[in-house]
C-alpha cells in the first residue's frame, strides 16, 4: 500500500507541472503575439508617415525675401527708427503645377526680391536624399496679396512641380493627426507631427477669422507652410503661434483650407481678394451686452451697423437685429457670417432670418461687391497700348481721373502697375498696385517717357525704380541683362 501511495503522490505532480507549464507557454505565446502585433502596428504607422512625407515634401518650398524695414536698436541709440536691409525666411507650398505657390502675406511684406528654394528631385526625407540634395534657387514674383487673411500668391516660371490638393474644411475633426511642413528657423525640409487641437479657434471674438489650432510644433520660419492630414491634403496654412518664450509651446494656428482656396482663386485672377458684402456690421453677443440690451440670448451675433443705402438697409434690416440663420444654417458666430459672404458672388442673394424683439423676420438680401479702386484702374488698361514689354507690365499713367481713384498717392504722377503681362520673361519684382515714380532718379510721368528710358539702357545696365508700395516708398533694383 505504501508503494502504491507513493506512486499516487508522484503520479499527481507531473500532471500539475504540465498544467503550469502549459499555462506559462500559452501566456508567453499570447504575450509574444501581442508584442509582435504592437510592433507591426508601430511599423505600419511609421511606414504610413514615411509614405506621407515622401508624397508631400516635393511640393514644399522655402522662401527667401530681401527688403527694407526697421532694425532692432541693439547698442544703437533708440531715439529714432533705423531702417536697413533685411532678409526674411518663410515657407510655402505649390498649389498649381505651373508654378503657383501659396505663402503668408507677412512673409513677403516689404519685399524687394523674392526667391524660392525648390525641393530636390528626390526630396523623400531620407538621409541620403538630404545629404545629396543640391540647392536650386529660382526667382519668384508676387502675383497678389490678401493682407486681411494673411495670404499671398507667388509665381515661378519654367518649373514643373507637383501640387498639393486642398482638404474640405468641413471634414476636419478635432484630434485627427496632422503634419506641419516648412523651414522653422531656416531649417529647410522640416516636418513635425501632432493633432488638430481645435477645428475653429477665434483669437478675437469680433474678428471674422477663425484658425485651426494644432500642437504640431511650429516655429518662426514655418509661416506659409502647409498643415496636412493623413491623406496628404492641405487643411491649413501655418501662420502664427502663441508663445511667451518666442518658441513653440504647442499653440500653433493655421488658416483654414476653405479661406485659402477662395483667396487663391481670386488672387490668381485679380491680384487681390474681392469682398462681397450686404452692408452690415456684426459682432459677438456677450452676456454683459445681452443683459444691457435685454436680448433674448446671451450668445450669438448681433447686427451692430447697417450702412445707409446698402442692400441690407433696402431689405429692411436694422441695427440691433439678432441673427438667427444665414442661408438656413445657424448664424451663431461672426466667422460663419463672414465665410458665407466670402463664398458668394455679387448678384447672389443671402437669406437671413433675424429676431427683432419677440418678432422673427426673414430677408432676402442681394450681395454687392465692395468697390476696389484697383479694379477700376485696371479696367482702363489696354493690353496693347499700355504694355511696357521690358518690365512685363500693363501701366496706367496717373492723370486727374486716375488720381481720384487712388487717393493714397504720395504725388499725383507716376505709372501704376495695373497688371503683369502673361508673356513677361524677366523676373522683375513689381506687383499689381505698385506706382513707378522714378527710373534711375528721373521722374516717370508718362508711358512714353518710361518706354524711352528703358530703351536707352544698354544690356546689362543697372536699373533702380523708385516705387510706392503699400503707402511706402522703396527702390526696386535689377539688371537689364537682355537686349530690349
Amino acid at each position: 500500500m505504501a508503494a502504491k501511495k507513493t506512486f499516487r503522490r508522484f503520479a499527481r505532480r507531473p500532471t500539475s507541472t504540465i498544467l503550469v507549464i502549459s499555462v506559462a507557454v500559452a501566456f508567453w505565446a499570447a504575450s509574444a503575439r501581442a508584442q509582435n502585433q504592437s510592433a507591426d502596428t508601430l511599423h505600419k504607422l511609421n511606414e504610413s508617415v514615411d509614405a506621407l512625407i515622401k508624397k508631400v515634401s516635393p511640393s514644399v518650398v522655402q522662401i527667401l525675401v530681401t527688403g527694407y524695414g526697421p532694425l532692432e536698436s541693439g547698442e544703437r541709440s533708440n531715439t529714432g527708427v533705423v531702417i536697413g536691409r533685411q532678409r526674411a525666411i518663410g515657407s510655402g507650398f505649390v498649389v498649381d503645377p505651373s508654378g503657383y505657390i501659396i505663402t503668408n502675406a507677412h512673409v513677403v511684406s516689404g519685399a524687394q526680391r523674392v526667391q524660392v528654394i525648390l525641393p530636390s528631385g528626390n526630396a523623400d526625407g531620407s538621409l541620403q536624399a538630404i545629404l545629396a540634395a543640391r540647392t536650386n534657387i529660382v526667382p519668384a514674383r508676387v502675383v497678389g496679396v490678401a493682407r486681411e487673411v494673411d495670404l499671398a500668391l507667388l509665381k515661378i516660371d519654367n518649373v514643373k512641380l507637383s501640387a498639393l490638393p486642398m482638404a474640405s474644411y468641413r471634414n476636419i475633426r478635432q484630434g485627427e493627426m496632422v503634419l506641419a511642413f516648412g523651414s522653422p528657423e531656416g531649417l529647410r525640409n522640416t516636418v513635425t507631427l501632432g493633432v488638430v487641437s481645435s477645428v475653429a479657434r477665434q483669437t478675437d471674438p469680433d474678428s471674422p477669422m477663425v484658425y485651426i489650432q494644432t500642437d504640431a510644433p511650429i516655429n518662426p520660419g514655418n509661416s506659409g507652410g502647409p498643415l496636412v492630414n493623413v491623406d496628404g491634403e492641405v487643411i491649413g496654412v501655418n501662420t502664427f503661434i502663441l508663445s511667451q518664450s518666442g518658441g513653440n509651446e504647442g499653440l500653433g494656428f493655421a488658416i483654414p483650407s476653405s479661406v485659402v482656396n477662395i483667396a487663391y482663386q481670386q488672387l490668381r485672377r485679380f491680384g487681390h481678394v474681392h469682398h462681397a458684402e450686404i452692408g452690415i456690421g456684426v459682432q459677438t453677443i456677450t452676456p454683459i451686452l445681452a443683459a444691457a440690451m435685454n436680448l433674448p440670448h446671451s450668445y450669438g451675433v448681433i447686427v451692430s451697423d447697417v450702412v445707409p443705402g446698402s442692400p441690407a438697409a433696402a431689405a429692411g434690416m436694422r441695427i440691433g437685429d439678432v441673427l438667427l440663420t444665414v442661408d438656413g444654417r445657424m448664424a451663431d458666430s461672426v466667422p460663419y457670417v463672414s465665410f458665407r459672404l466670402m463664398s458668394v458672388g455679387a448678384g447672389d442673394k443671402v437669406h437671413i432670418e433675424v429676431l427683432r424683439g419677440q418678432e422673427r423676420l426673414a430677408f432676402d438680401v442681394p450681395v454687392s461687391e465692395r468697390s476696389d479702386n484697383m479694379d477700376q484702374i485696371t479696367s482702363l488698361a489696354d493690353p496693347e497700348k499700355n504694355l511696357v514689354r521690358p518690365l512685363g507690365i500693363l501701366g496706367i499713367e496717373i492723370d486727374k481721373k486716375v488720381a481720384e481713384m487712388a487717393p493714397d498717392l504720395r504725388d499725383p504722377y507716376g505709372i501704376i502697375v495695373a497688371a503683369r503681362s502673361n508673356d513677361a520673361d524677366r523676373e522683375i519684382p513689381l506687383t499689381t498696385g505698385d506706382v513707378i515714380r522714378t527710373l534711375n532718379g528721373q521722374p516717370m510721368t508718362t508711358l512714353e517717357r518710361l518706354r524711352a528710358a528703358l530703351k536707352a539702357l544698354p544690356p546689362g545696365a543697372p536699373v533702380a525704380l523708385q516705387v510706392q508700395r503699400d503707402q511706402k516708398l522703396l527702390y526696386v533694383a535689377f539688371t537689364m541683362d537682355q537686349p530690349l
